[in-house]
């Protein structure tokens, strides 16, 4: 059967095609992206948006970013992948620097965040028996009502999301469920057969939860007094998002294992990691885990472009950048408060916005704001989420503010 695509060119025709020819998983806002540059993105039809998702993070320096792109480009020149049966002069570069910049010893390079959570509980089971001595298959680990990890059979299976873990079972075994914020559960949760409490520095799918004031701390005193890894999931909060390296340092606190993704491939490779000490990845050897595409060199170039622009600190860095316009988009949504909006939680460039019920679901006031040419994206009912690149100006804020508040107005 041959496909012809050729005649259309408008988003129903786009559209068509996924609906007849892909599977219905996910539930797309109106807009088909054909074009994109650092906040803005067009469309088929040639209609501009302010990108104010940014890929869930995965886009924190923005669409096609000179250096991102620079660098892609050159590695596409010389090689893409080898696979891991060979060397690449791209990979032992890649894991010293992204140490450097995170101070640790070790990097398991992976492509996707759910791929660093699995890598990341098999470590930690194999760093429980090896290292820990819990006995053989009775190794357990904490997680957090609320999070999201990822979507693969294991991680669902500790999902507290009906939608995620609904019809997908039977699940795998060794997951303690504990209320988020709630150090009290969390102590109650440890056990001898427990390796790790694995978490979200903030709740990101969740829309944006910031834990209480200490939580973090807490979690790193339970884990070392019970010698349990303390396993941050940064996928979403790291590498600039909360105005921070790493949300968790932005709390003062140190994980043992962190697990990067999304923006660690600068949005232009699939790109993940689990990083931590000698220690802790060293249980691993040859023939124990592994990916084909898994620290390929297009992608550990990318990376290293990336930790090259993470590693200005600077007043003109992407972390400084982060928090000055995190402040504005704070500042501005909180003023929404009592005008439509029932609550906001913010940190860093990233926001979580509680829309009044009564004037209708986030996936309404989403579906609004896109038609004023802004672009967010619901969450759990009647919450939006704010996430644009850390690129943005504050006139392009101020903008996205604006237009909320006049779909807010519309809807009262």
């Amino acid at each position: 059967m041959t496909i012809t695509t050729a005649h259309g060119t408008g988003t129903a025709f786009h559209e068509g095609l996924v609906h007849a020819y892909s599977a219905n998983n996910y539930h797309p806002l109106p807009v088909v992206v054909a074009r994109a540059e650092g906040a803005w993105v067009t469309d088929v039809e040639g209609r501009r948006f302010l990108d104010c998702l940014a890929g869930y993070s995965a886009l924190n320096f923005g669409h096609g970013h000179p250096a991102l792109v620079a660098a892609a480009h050159e590695q596409l020149d010389r090689v893409t992948l080898t696979s891991r049966a060979f060397g690449n002069d791209q990979l032992g570069p890649f894991c010293a620097e992204l140490s450097a910049l995170l101070g640790t010893q070790m990097v398991l390079p992976m492509n996707t965040g759910a791929e660093a959570v699995e890598s990341g509980l098999k470590v930690a089971r194999k760093w429980g028996y090896e290292v820990k001595g819990v006995p053989v298959n009775r190794a357990r680990i904490v997680v957090a009502g609320g999070g999201f990890h990822g979507r693969t059979t294991t991680i669902v299976g500790f999902s507290t999301d009906p939608d995620a873990r609904g019809g997908f079972g039977p699940f795998t075994p060794g997951f303690d469920i504990v209320a988020y914020g709630d150090t009290a559960a969390l102590r109650a949760a440890i056990t001898p057969d427990t390796v790790a409490v694995l978490i979200e520095p903030v709740q990101g799918e969740a829309g944006v939860v910031v834990p209480p004031a200490g939580y973090l701390a807490a979690v790193r005193e339970i884990c070392t007094a019970d010698h349990v890894l303390f396993v941050a999931d940064e996928v979403q909060s790291g590498l600039g998002r909360t105005g921070h390296l790493l949300a968790s340092r932005g709390a003062g606190v140190e994980a043992d294992v962190y697990l990067l993704g999304k923006a660690l491939g600068g949005g232009i490779m699939p790109l993940s990691a689990v990083i931590a000490s000698r220690d802790v990845l060293g249980v691993l050897q040859p023939g124990q885990h592994g990916s084909t595409f898994g620290g390929n060199p297009l992608a550990c170039a990318v990376g290293r472009a990336v930790v090259r622009l993470m590693s200005d600190d600077g007043p003109g860095g992407m972390l400084a950048m982060a928090r000055a316009r995190g402040a504005v988009l704070a500042e501005r949504l909180g003023a929404l408060v009592g005008h439509g909006v029932d609550a906001v939680r913010c940190v860093g460039l990233w926001a979580g916005v509680d829309i009044d019920p009564r004037l209708g679901s986030g996936r309404d006031v989403s579906e609004a704001l896109a038609e004023r040419g802004v672009l967010v994206k619901d969450t759990h009912g009647s919450t939006i989420r704010f996430s644009p690149p850390l690129v943005i100006t504050h006139a392009e804020i101020a903008m996205a503010v604006d237009a909320l508040r006049q779909v807010l107005a519309e809807l009262r």
